[in-house]
């Protein structure tokens, strides 16, 4: 077949996925084989492919291949994420745009705008991943809000309240007002921003006197329900048991005491607004205070707020500041540095509110799940030093409040009977809650109609945790023959962003449901940032279109050059050359299938001495670069397993080994050389289709023709074998000899095409075996040992090896050679003279660094060994 001048990725790329896909590669079944298991971290529903997806999935794509040709059944379960709080926002959005508002729908009306977007907008991040040529089992393929995957999740729960690990109780949460939810304190992030320390006056009642207290936040005084000083502070002694007057709204509130008050902080003493601040909250319990909460749920002011109700709170802040100072109860403002908490989703300002939500008990439940990674090694974080975050994060839990108020999500499954707070049931179902409840209060009478479920949804994260357990039914069916042959898992390749939301969840869940961790290796990749260390963002405009970099470098380019930058753990500094890196290597392997193909071959020809060294010499570096390469799987160092096979393929087959067995220019190669090399391409090929599958494939169907049983992506990933470690090392000593050849040929102008002799004196005893690899790159007519020097000829070193090039036949202009050596010579004795000048000066010697003293050193050994070259050379050629 004739062979395209140039790699055309992108009909390659389509050709061969339709292949795979149509020839069910990508499926797996439970059989006999061991099975090798990914779960993918499911993308948000509605997203689209960015660089941290096609770092991550690359990576798994890498693995899930490479198990495939390692003989495991392979399943690679891909899928997608609900994400309430993000997708909840796109389309209240969207409907918003339309002119409709959330508030005037019923639930099932939004639910039906909700599905109607996912449907539309879902699933394009995974028909993107195919372009990456990500294998997934696309038959597997899951969606968190799948009916069997919430089924899960509400079992889940009723589970768990069942064992009295889930709760419902009244606490300070972290509120985000434009979401209108709760978050886990996982999700609120804590940026230090600059703001105002606003210094109020509060009049004490009944006297002209004033108490000065510093805040950040002047529109919670609407909330205030005391004022707090420390018992030991002498200075306010005379205020114990006295009352202030709260600024503009007039309220009277007691002075209380309490030594939780830092009387170096501000002005000694504190505002105590219970509602809004989780200390003072504490502080309110503990002097049964009032509860003022003065926001409604989008953080605008309400009734409390007075004339500022309806105002959001950063527009009354201002505001507010111009009162209080037209009033003169603001003594002054100072710039203040404050740590702000953020949600994580929409970035809006975290309000502390004081709410009714569920919370999942977590010391007992994350017990297994510390002892797994930090005690007993069973599962294992690469790179390690993730092992300290996990710790951290673990060690100080706090009850995981998993109840949203949002309406996209699992439905909570308790059921109100009654209008008090505990008059509630949790079942499966609304039929089975009516069992519960007609036992609850003896109403033989109740029907469904009489029972109310909780308007709000479940986290997120509480339906992610069980995802490695739920793609294969092990919630709702511990038994079924998927859960028991994939369950463990094997590897999980994933963003450290999320070792404590996902990660250390799924740990959790794992051994509390299935008695075993999920998945025994956790590959934690880095961020993709650009080349001066931004995060890649929309917003910069420094993040590419991934599927533009395809277009333009093909998916094996770019994914060669985003994994030969990424090593566990470290942030990877994106630059498009990669990319264009990773496209010149497949150029380089598409020009060595057509130099191989180009060639003719002859039967009846005998194989050159040069040609059977160089494939022994060949396979044993094969071996030994495969020792290494499965050494770095191992480590999950998987950067490092590209960069050996990029250097095998590169510069030992490409630039050495094709080199030692091309025929001579329009003469035929022997078929035992041929055949071999063909071998040899194919075991490099089956080394390079996890990480260029595509170019592969191709490559392995034009050296042969393939039945579907025999495609590459099926093939057998080459095996470990004994290999002599001389032959290498032998083998470097014969490049260093033709490198020397090559130089001289280069400085003197010497044709490749014309022929020279060569004599050695083998001080060294390097081996000679490799001598015909010599005389064939060097182009050598006669190569002989001697053991005197040779006059007349052009010399060089290896070591202690000396090789003579004698001149003949007018190769050179020997007078012009020798003005040339002069010159030389008195330069390299100036520059050593100085030097020795440096090392005979005893006061530097005194001071100097060892690694400086040893550098000046191997300077004077390396410009006596070049005088020595060079006065060779000359007396030779005089």
């Amino acid at each position: 077949m004739t062979i395209p001048a140039q790699f055309d990725a992108k009909t390659i790329e389509n050709k061969w996925y339709d292949y795979w896909m149509k020839n069910n590669y990508f499926h797996s079944e439970p059989d006999h084989r061991t099975p090798y298991t990914i779960v993918i971290p499911p993308p948000n529903v509605t997203g689209v492919l960015h660089m941290g997806h096609m770092l991550n999935n690359t990576i798994q794509d890498v693995l899930i291949r490479r198990a495939r040709l390692k003989g495991f059944n392979a399943c690679w379960v891909p899928g997608t994420d609900h994400a309430s709080i993000a997708t909840e926002a796109k389309v209240v959005a969207k409907l918003k745009a339309e002119g409709i508002n959330k508030n005037d729908l019923t639930r099932e009306e939004f639910l039906a705008h909700a599905w109607e977007w996912t449907d539309k907008y879902g699933g394009v991040i995974l028909d993107q991943l195919k372009k990456l040529g990500a294998s997934c089992d696309w038959e597997r393929t899951k969606f968190t809000m799948d009916p069997d995957m919430s089924a899960s999740v509400i079992r889940s729960f009723v589970d768990l309240y069942n064992k009295g690990l889930i709760y419902r109780g009244y606490r300070m949460v972290n509120w985000d007002p434009e979401a209108k939810t709760t978050l886990s304190d996982e999700e609120v992030i804590y940026e230090e921003q600059q703001g105002k320390l606003f210094f109020l006056n509060y009049k004490i009642e009944g006297t002209e006197e004033f108490l000065t207290i510093a805040t950040t936040r002047p529109e919670t005084i609407f909330g205030d329900t005391a004022i707090c000083i420390n018992p030991n502070d002498e200075r306010f002694a005379h205020l114990k048991g006295k009352k202030a007057i709260v600024p503009i709204s007039g309220r009277i509130i007691p002075i209380i005491e309490d030594e939780y008050v830092d009387v170096e902080f501000g002005t000694g003493c504190l505002k105590v607004t219970p509602a809004h601040d989780m200390n003072d909250k504490t502080l309110g319990e503990k002097h049964n205070l009032e509860i003022v909460d003065i926001f409604n749920e989008d953080a605008t002011l309400n009734s409390f707020g007075l004339h500022y109700q309806g105002k959001d709170r950063f527009v009354v802040r201002t505001e507010i500041a111009k009162e209080l100072e037209e009033i003169g109860a603001l003594a002054k403002t100072e710039i203040h540095l404050n740590k702000v908490g953020t949600s994580e989703r929409t970035k809006a300002v975290i309000e502390p509110r004081l709410s009714d939500q569920w919370f999942l008990k977590m010391e007992d439940l994350v017990k297994p799940a510390i002892k797994s990674v930090l005690v007993d090694g069973d599962i294992k974080l690469h790179p390690k030093r993730f092992e300290n975050t996990y710790a951290h994060w673990l060690n100080n839990i706090r009850d995981w409040n998993i109840s949203r108020q949002l309406w996209w999500g699992q439905q909570i499954p308790a059921y109100y009977y009654g209008d008090g707070k505990e008059d509630f049931v949790v079942a499966e179902n609304i039929e089975d809650a009516l069992v519960l409840a007609k036992a609850r209060t003896n109403n033989q009478e109740l029907t469904t109609n009489n029972l109310k479920q909780d308007v709000d949804a479940l986290d997120t994260w509480f339906s992610s945790w069980l995802w490695p357990m739920s793609v294969f039914g092990g919630i709702m069916d511990p038994e079924s023959e998927d859960f028991k042959y994939y369950y463990p898992t094997n590897d999980l390749v994933t963003g450290p962003d999320i070792l404590f939301f996902w990660v250390a969840r799924m740990i959790i869940a794992g051994y509390e449901y299935a008695g075993e961790k999920p998945f025994t290796n956790v590959y934690l990749t880095g961020l993709v940032r650009d080349k001066q260390r931004r995060k890649m963002s929309k917003s910069l405009g420094n993040s590419p279109d991934p599927l533009d970099l395809i277009d333009t470098f093909g998916a094996d380019g770019v994914r060669v050059g985003l994994l030969l930058s990424a090593s566990a753990g470290n942030d990877i500094m994106f630059d498009e050359e990669l990319c264009n890196q990773g496209k010149a290597f497949s150029n380089k392997i598409w020009n060595a299938l057509k130099l191989i193909k180009g060639w003719e071959v002859s039967e009846t020809i005998p194989q050159p001495e040069s040609s059977k060294v160089a494939i022994e010499w060949f396979e044993a570096k094969f071996q030994h670069a495969l020792v290494d390469i499965e050494d770095n799987f191992e480590k999950y160092r998987i950067s490092d397993s590209l960069m050996a096979i990029y250097k095998l393929v590169w510069d030992d087959f490409c630039s050495l080994f094709l080199e030692m067995i091309k025929p001579a220019y329009q003469q035929p190669i022997d078929k035992k050389t041929f055949d071999k090399a063909i071998e040899i391409l194919e075991n490099n090929l089956k080394l390079l289709h996890p990480f260029m599958p595509f170019l592969t494939e191709e490559i392995w169907h034009i050296l042969a023709e393939r039945t579907p049983e025999e495609a590459l992506i099926i093939s057998t990933w080459p095996e470990l074998k004994p290999f002599d470690a001389k032959l290498i090392t032998d083998f470097e000593n014969s490049v260093e000899v033709i490198s020397g050849i090559r130089t001289i040929r280069k400085e003197k102008n010497i044709a490749m095409k014309d022929s020279i002799e060569l004599k050695a004196i083998n001080s060294e005893k390097f081996s000679t075996y490799f001598d015909s690899v010599i005389i064939k790159l060097g182009n050598i007519a006669a190569f002989e040992y001697v053991s005197d020097k040779v006059d007349g000829a052009l010399s060089f070193r290896v070591k202690s090896n000396e090789y003579f090039i004698p001149i003949t036949g007018g190769n050179i202009d020997v007078e012009a050679e020798i003005t040339k050596l002069n010159a030389e010579l008195v330069y390299t004795q100036g520059f050593l003279k100085s030097v020795q000048s440096k090392l005979a000066n005893e006061k530097f010697v005194a001071g100097a660094p060892e690694k400086v003293l040893a550098n000046e050193k191997q300077k004077e050994a390396d410009a006596l060994a070049k005088i020595a070259t060079i006065e060779q050379s000359l007396a030779g050629l005089k």
